[in-house]
């Protein structure tokens, strides 16, 4: 009888490690690097101007620390360091001085996604410089 209560069990906890759902895996699997400088504009006009946006970032695994600067025309609106994660291609941010959050999916050298505070705005950032990839030094 203890046999089969162990073969049961064992049976139970194959069967529930089994049932993790694959998106499990896409959400902790970093798969880009955001590392380097990031520029870019909403397409939405707010007054007479398109909002702007420079991110510097540094990643380092599933998280990322760097700098923005925001401006509306000439005058920069929101600026200081940022922190976010990176979970498959999405990259979240927030600001940690301020009000400004974002979810930004990335492709290659383009971020693609929405400023969601302190006003919702959709956004397309362009990587202005590339992050030295180990198999591109000289030797």
């Amino acid at each position: 009888m203890r046999t089969i209560a162990w073969i049961l069990m064992a049976v139970l906890a194959i069967g529930s490690a089994c049932t993790t759902p694959p998106d499990w895996i896409e959400r902790t699997l970093v798969t880009v690097d955001v590392t380097g400088t990031w520029y870019g504009a909403s397409p939405l006009q707010v007054g007479t101007t398109y909002p702007t946006l420079w991110l510097e970032l540094r990643q380092v695994g599933p998280k990322a620390q760097g700098s923005t600067r925001a401006y509306l025309g000439l005058s920069p609106v929101l600026s200081g360091p940022i922190e976010g994660t990176i979970a498959g291609d999405v990259f979240t941010f927030r600001q940690t001085n301020g009000p400004l959050t974002g979810e930004l999916t990335v492709s290659g050298d383009k971020l693609k996604g929405e400023i969601l505070q302190p006003r919702r705005l959709p956004i397309v950032l362009r990587r202005a410089d590339s992050p030295a990839r180990p198999d591109s030094r000289r030797q």
